[in-house]
């Protein structure tokens, strides 16, 4: 099994992706997590670029890291300057990390028509910058920036600039695809070539010998495909970031990297019990991120394994190789089977189970239930992505539900003049045990003033009941507009607690009558779920 080396590099190129941006604090915390997981080098950041970077590096230097070395990245020194003086190497040397990931120009139309400078001098400014890190101590990797572009344009000076950097003793070539463009035979045929040529050259002028990277964009939508047939000629470190952020289009992602390296290519990077970890990884850079995760993310997404139909679920209750290429829980994922219409008696039964329903029972009949789901789907609900909707139906429809309040009545008022905001504010009346109340709210919006107005009232029945769940998401979706405004619409809201985030859903001609199905669906689930 030959060793991968897994280099991430969310905290500083991640964050060159459009929203997206991380305190120091936040990108220490991130850091610790990814040494946890098992990456082997995490780049910080560049030290000399930002004051943000240059206090998550006062802060790493009190840390410890158990599995991962620590990089400071930046650019080789400036031209017609010297190393020492350079006030970007300065900067890598005082971050003190271990290793430093310097970037040098390799693609001729950059140094001659971008840079304005001189192929000799670019060489020598990578030679140089090398050369004078290994003296202080450091581990350099050389990322060769722009270099299959290059290598397309003149294969001759790009390989001129890897054998620069390896006079000055990188430990590290790597190769990258930073304008995403190249297509995986490319990659793979230059990889292959680069690799002979620079062995070549190690052996004949008896040089220590040298490892080689892949740093691949997604703008074409091939930056995983082009690290993985990297891998495949010889490739041993592999760049990219979690959950592919990253400028424009994204860098390769070590979500989907990481389980085929380990799972399908049999290369050594991490133990399959972090890898077990995957998702979680995943689901904390997202929040960090302030994200919303992608649900059809490879290996590690809400609906990489979710199955809908219904032969499809009948399939994998006998054997689930039938429709998914790999267990879910290696990766820290699980099966998900979803309710629609093209649900049949296997989904309902599986789901049920799920739910922890005993399908034995005498109230149990899965066929009511299809036929139930069928009607209420074709009216515009949408099961498959509301499951606490769909548990408090199924509770309805074997005579489990015990509800934790009913609804007397709402009313929702809203005021606006020619010199004010809208205001607005909800009087509602529940009952719980047969006991009455009836209590007022204003919120932003007559969702939000009906929010806070159940709330209230709750909170006289269940003390603290609802104090860590809050409305993290809400949709509403117009089902057929052919009616105009008088058109049925879908309503739709996620919620979450400290431990849990469930979805709800409503459906009706008027919007705040869904929006009350869904938020009454989704404070019935949890205090239910709580008591």
């Amino acid at each position: 099994m030959k060793q991968i080396y897994l280099y991430d590099t969310t905290l500083r190129d991640g964050t060159q992706g459009e929203n997206i941006s991380f305190t120091a604090v936040q990108k220490l915390k991130i850091a610790q997590h990814l040494d946890n997981f098992g990456i082997h080098y995490i780049e910080g950041g560049w030290p000399g670029s930002n004051p943000r970077d240059l206090e998550f590096f006062e802060l790493a230097k009190k840390a410890k890291f158990k599995n991962a070395r620590l990089t400071a990245f930046g650019s080789t020194r400036k031209a017609r300057t010297k190393a020492q003086d350079d006030p970007n190497i300065i900067a890598l040397l005082e971050s003190e990390t271990p290793v430093v990931t310097i970037f040098g120009k390799t693609w001729d139309y950059h140094v001659k028509d971008v840079m304005r400078n001189t192929y000799k001098e670019n060489l020598a400014m990578i030679y140089d910058s090398v050369r004078y890190l290994k003296k202080k101590g450091r581990e350099v990797i050389y990322d060769a920036e722009h270099f299959f572009d290059g290598y397309k344009d003149n294969s001759k000076y790009a390989i001129k600039t890897l054998k620069a950097a390896v006079e000055g003793g990188a430990e590290f070539l790597v190769l990258c695809d930073t304008n995403g463009g190249s297509l995986p035979s490319e990659i793979h045929a230059i990889c292959k070539d680069v690799i002979k040529r620079i062995d070549t050259f190690i052996d004949t002028h008896d040089y220590a010998g040298v490892n080689y990277g892949i740093h691949t964009h997604n703008d074409s939508g091939l930056a995983v495909a082009n690290t993985l047939i990297a891998v495949e000629t010889g490739i041993n470190m592999v760049q990219g970031t979690i959950n592919g952020y990253g400028e424009r289009c994204g860098n390769a992602d070590l979500t989907s990297i990481i389980p085929n390296l380990c799972l399908k290519m049999d290369r050594k990077c991490v133990t399959k019990t972090n890898l077990k970890n995957l998702k979680h990884l995943s689901r904390y850079v997202s929040e960090a991120a302030n994200m919303t995760p992608q649900n059809n993310r490879p290996f590690i997404g809400q609906s990489a394994f979710a199955h809908k139909g219904g032969i499809h679920v009948s399939a994998i209750l006998r054997k689930p190789k039938a429709y998914e290429h790999l267990q879910p829980e290696l990766v820290g994922n699980k099966r998900r089977v979803l309710m629609s219409d093209l649900a049949g008696k296997s989904n309902v039964e599986y789901k049920a189970k799920e739910l922890g329903f005993d399908m034995n029972g005498d109230t149990f009949d899965s066929r009511k239930i299809v036929s139930e789901i069928k009607k209420l789907e074709h009216s515009g609900f949408q099961f498959d992505v509301a499951d606490a909707s769909f548990k408090l139906l199924i509770e309805k429809m074997t005579d489990r539900f015990k509800p934790m309040f009913e609804l007397k009545s709402f009313r929702v008022h809203i005021e606006k003049d020619k010199n004010r905001f809208c205001s607005s504010n909800a009087t509602i009346k529940i009952s719980v045990n047969g006991v009455e109340k009836i209590t007022v709210a204003e919120g932003m919006g007559p969702v939000s003033a009906l929010d806070n107005a159940i709330r209230k009232a709750l909170d006289k029945f269940y003390p603290g009941g609802l104090d860590s769940t809050q409305l993290v998401d809400f949709k509403v979706r117009v089902i057929d507009g052919k009616d105009g405004t008088a058109s049925r619409v879908r309503v739709l809201i996620d919620s979450r607690d400290r431990n849990h985030i469930w979805t709800t859903i409503g459906v009706s001609e008027d919007i705040i009558e869904a929006s009350w199905q869904a938020l009454a669906d989704s404070y019935q689930y949890i205090l239910a779920k709580e008591k």
